[in-house]
């Protein structure tokens, strides 16, 4: 008997109009456009303006945009997940409400928040639901407004993050496509690195909060550098190595869009050459919780059948992994 394994079927991404280039920034922050391009490998970033939309608005556009494309109704969805550490609001789960509007009404949804981790945490998730047997239909959605949390007087975060929004349909496969091997880590210590010091339950929204710009993200930039470059990087190689993957087997690196720095790192770890490497962070900056979804949405001409790629991501908290999986379809 075959074992059933979980295989990325579809792909959807959506990003806003509206582009913050490096120049603008320039007229915000003292900054500049070499300055950031040296450092990050960003040159400007996609921001969501329509009024009274969230990250549920992105969510939606890019889960629309997939169930075009594989040609099936919403309601053939058994669950939802988005992942992602900017929900609509507190309390209510964003997919729930994603699920509904787009008319998945069979699927059951939740929110999954791991930081820059999140959608390949949901990777994971996603597959195990899929290998279980119970479902057939997983669509996962990394989306994040990173803009709603940003202090754009901040020139240490400002010029990172992006906003926008991917998903994938993960559905059994029998010819041994998919999800292959994982390796994921966390560890508390970067907690205080990497955080928005107010609105949760130790310190809960007031006035003074407010006043001290406790609402935004702040990041302690060279530990969670150090962090990223060494322990991507070590997943990454671990991953090939338990697989017995050498640098000719793997086709392509997703690696989580932080910094070109880091993103480099990696794939110098791994032995890629630069056109294995999957990269947007030019265009879109950091979108958290979307950028592996949209580095598929972007590369997913180039994909084949049958193609070893290797996903790498690292986050707050501090969370990282790595995941190995075999493209399911061509183009």
């Amino acid at each position: 008997m075959k074992k059933t394994t979980a295989a990325i079927t579809a792909v959807g991404g959506y990003v806003p109009d509206f582009v913050l280039s490096n120049k603008v920034l320039e007229t915000m922050v003292d900054t500049n456009d070499e300055w950031i391009t040296t450092r990050t490998g960003i040159k400007e970033r996609r921001i969501l303006k329509e009024e009274n939309a969230g990250t549920s608005f992105m969510a939606i556009k890019a889960a629309e945009d997939l169930l075009e494309k594989r040609g099936i109704e919403a309601s053939e969805i058994d669950f939802v997940l988005v992942a992602t550490a900017t929900p609509d609001m507190p309390v209510a789960a964003t997919a729930a409400y994603v699920a509904s509007e787009i008319g998945a009404v069979n699927a059951f949804a939740y929110d999954l928040q791991a930081a820059c981790s999140s959608f390949l945490y949901g990777m994971s998730t996603a597959a195990s639901y899929i290998e279980s047997g119970r479902y057939k239909k997983v669509l996962l959605i990394g989306a994040d407004k990173m803009s709603s949390i940003i202090d754009y007087t901040d020139r240490t975060t400002c010029i990172i993050f992006g906003d926008g929004a991917g998903a994938v349909l993960f559905e059994p496969n029998e010819e041994g496509l998919g999800l292959q091997d994982e390796y994921l880590r966390s560890d508390g210590i970067g907690r205080q690195f990497l955080k928005i010091d107010a609105g949760g339950s130790i310190l809960p929204a007031s006035e003074e909060t407010i006043k001290n710009k406790q609402h935004y993200v702040y990041q302690d930039g060279k530990s969670v550098f150090k962090f990223a470059v060494s322990n991507m990087a070590d997943v990454s190689a671990l991953i090939m190595e338990r697989n017995n993957l050498t640098k000719e087997d793997v086709h392509w690196l997703a690696p989580h869009q932080a910094n070109k720095r880091i993103i480099d790192a990696t794939a110098n770890r791994m032995g890629l050459e630069a056109d294995k490497v999957m990269m947007n962070i030019d265009r879109y900056g950091n979108t958290t919780s979307a950028t592996l979804p949209l580095l598929l949405h972007d590369y997913e001409k180039q994909l084949k059948k049958g193609d070893n790629i290797i996903f790498a991501a690292f986050g707050g908290g501090f969370t990282w992994g790595s995941i190995y999986l075999k493209w399911a379809y061509n183009s």
